[in-house]
């Protein structure tokens, strides 16, 4: 195991708060600073430095040590997983809940490869919009969830998976914008082409364009549509503009369909987030989001 002294570190490090990482590792405050104490004598250096009101702050010699922890850290839990597929055999029904665009987009060749390694595992794939798949999972309809936007239910745990950009897409042959830039005043200016409400892709839009002091009642909405293959096939045969996952929107940019036009000013960034209930997950539910975590798209 990781020496515990380099885990005490770690929570500081993370934290700057010894009272908060002595909570979290249910160890006393005094432990806590006898760890760092025992460290900071062993690499003859100090790791934090500390000013009068109680705050501190790493050193160099502590940002190095902690990227060194964090690299130590993943190697062991690397070998946890892997020592663990050795001794476990894994059986059952997975069921994974996910957001459309993931659904889509996202998740498929990640389930082949899931596939090809744990093959007495039958996965079911349950899409649906953010809200949807939120209360599937409090429902217990599926095991695991993975969602885009900005929902913080506190009934559900959420841990941040991968990033996701929106992008304002147009279609290649569209006559009404000519720009490869605007300002985010003149997304007014345009027909648009949204998702449903209850869509994390809708909520984090209005999310992004609250600081412009837009709201998604000053736009011009021509339609509402229920996913993004219905977006982007409106899209190309309109003069609409719309926002997409650049996931989504791969194929059609290299075949010439569609291009992006850039917002002076404003990127939508978004995570897509793993969702599960507190507590213990169902151990087949842990093993699929530790293998999409470890899985390179």
């Amino acid at each position: 195991m990781l020496d515990f002294r380099l885990q005490v570190f770690y929570k500081v490090a993370k934290r700057l708060n010894f009272t908060k990482a002595s909570a979290e590792l249910y160890i006393s405050q005094p432990a806590v600073t006898k760890h760092i104490k025992e460290l900071e004598a062993s690499y003859k250096t100090s790791l934090f430095e500390r000013s009068g009101n109680k705050k501190i702050s790493l050193t160099p010699a502590g940002e190095m040590l902690l990227q060194y922890t964090d690299k130590l850290l993943d190697i062991y839990r690397e070998l946890e997983y892997d020592m663990n597929l050795l001794i476990k055999q894994h059986k059952g029904v997975l069921r994974v809940g996910a957001s459309t665009t993931v659904a889509q987009y996202v998740i498929p060749p990640i389930l082949a490869q899931f596939h090809k390694k744990f093959r007495d595992i039958k996965v079911q794939l349950i899409p649906g919009n953010t809200e949807e798949t939120e209360q599937a999972l409090l429902s217990k309809e599926i095991d695991v969830g993975i969602i885009e936007g900005v929902s913080r239910n506190p009934q559900i745990k959420y841990e941040e998976y991968l990033k996701d950009e929106l992008v304002l897409v147009s279609a290649a042959n569209n006559a009404s914008i000519k720009k490869e830039t605007i300002k985010p005043e003149e997304l007014k200016n345009y027909p648009l082409l949204m998702r449903e409400p209850g869509s994390g892709t809708l909520d984090v839009i209005a999310h992004a364009l609250k600081p412009h002091h837009i709201k998604l009642a000053d736009l011009q909405i021509e339609m509402q549509l229920g996913g993004t293959e219905s977006i982007k096939s409106y899209l190309l045969h309109s003069n609409c503009l719309a926002f997409l996952s650049v996931h989504s929107i791969l194929k059609e940019l290299k075949n010439g369909e569609c291009r992006i036009v850039d917002i002076k000013g404003l990127s939508i960034e978004r995570p897509f987030h793993f969702i599960q209930p507190h507590g213990q997950p169902p151990s087949l539910a842990e093993l699929f989001t530790r293998f999409a975590q470890n899985y390179k798209l």
